[in-house]
């Protein structure tokens, strides 16, 4: 098993280049991996399940100690994010299910791995989690509410069934996960070490399969796209400093918002869009969760070399 754990630290280390290799390897092989994109609920399902170990009825907590800080930034997560989706798309010319698609990424919840980059950049960690967590338990009644407000034109899919898909994909797996912790930590603590081996492998099947399925768009008009998703990200990461800054949070709390509000569950909007849309609606949450990963390595690697005083007590 000691094989094992250093196998997932080596992928937690790794993961924006493991990710970076998927997408690429969804180019050279379409043929052999598109299959998997109709399995991307499955994949994202047994990745919230995951993140659900990790969380404790403590990891909420922080709503009653810390109110100001957590509004901020769920408030912040869902507000910022799907506007600019909308408004950057707007400006790049996309439309149809282009457009959609970035609008599915910008009104998911909170990325996966946002924890894990906030930790690494010494930012508030536990603010990231607790922020990670409540957008994704929001994230079923606020995500359809946003997509189906801001989409340019008129859907075959309702309220109802973007919400069951959402609740089946992420708010089971992630309440299954908090209740086997609470009822049986002490063997899930055995296994904590493992799942960021867990958590890459599924959203490395997810870039594979979704750019798989779409490598002919990806190589006629993928640059566009991805200069609007590279967009759609560094405004969200700006902006998400700048709200948790005119909010008057600490330091190390204004990174844990930049990160929650500038990387998204991009798996999510791909489950969305293979489930409900068409393959190509899928194709900018491939292109960010391959940038975002990046983005946000790359910004903690220069967070940690520059100090921060201790959390203050926010608001």
């Amino acid at each position: 098993m000691g094989t094992v754990r250093k196998i997932a630290e080596l992928a937690g280390r790794w993961f924006a280049v493991l990710v970076l290799l998927a997408g690429v390897a969804g180019l050279l092989a379409p043929a052999q991996l598109a299959p998997l994109a109709g399995h991307v609920p499955l994949f994202l399902g047994i990745v919230m399940f995951g993140m659900g170990l990790t969380l404790r009825g403590g990891d909420f907590a922080l709503v009653a100690r810390r109110p100001w800080a957590v509004l901020v930034g769920v408030v912040a997560q869902f507000v910022v994010m799907p506007l600019l989706a909308w408004g950057v798309g707007g400006l790049y010319g996309l439309t149809g299910m282009a457009l959609l698609g970035m609008i599915l990424v910008g009104a998911a919840p909170g990325g996966t791995a946002s924890n894990v980059i906030v930790y690494l950049g010494k930012g508030d960690t536990a603010l990231s989690v607790t922020m990670t967590a409540i957008s994704t338990l929001l994230a079923p009644f606020l995500t359809p509410l946003l997509i189906l407000w801001l989409a340019d034109e008129t859907l075959d899919v309702g309220f109802g069934d973007l919400f069951g898909s959402i609740v089946q994909v992420v708010l089971v797996p992630v309440v299954a996960g908090l209740v086997i912790r609470a009822l049986a930590g002490r063997y899930v603590e055995r296994v904590l070490p493992y799942l960021p081996l867990v958590s890459v492998g599924g959203i490395v099947l997810v870039v594979l399969g979704v750019v798989a399925a779409n490598a002919a768009t990806v190589l006629s008009t993928g640059l566009l796209l991805a200069l609007a998703v590279i967009t759609h990200n560094l405004l969200g990461l700006l902006l998400g400093y700048g709200a948790a800054t005119a909010a008057r949070l600490d330091p190390a709390a204004r990174r844990a918002v930049s990160i929650e509000v500038g990387m998204q569950n991009s798996g999510l909007a791909a489950s969305l869009a293979a489930t409900h849309f068409t393959p190509a609606a899928a194709l900018p949450a491939a292109l960010f969760s391959v940038w975002h990963n990046l983005s946000g390595a790359g910004l903690a690697t220069w967070w940690a070399r520059r100090s921060t005083t201790a959390p203050a007590t926010s608001r």
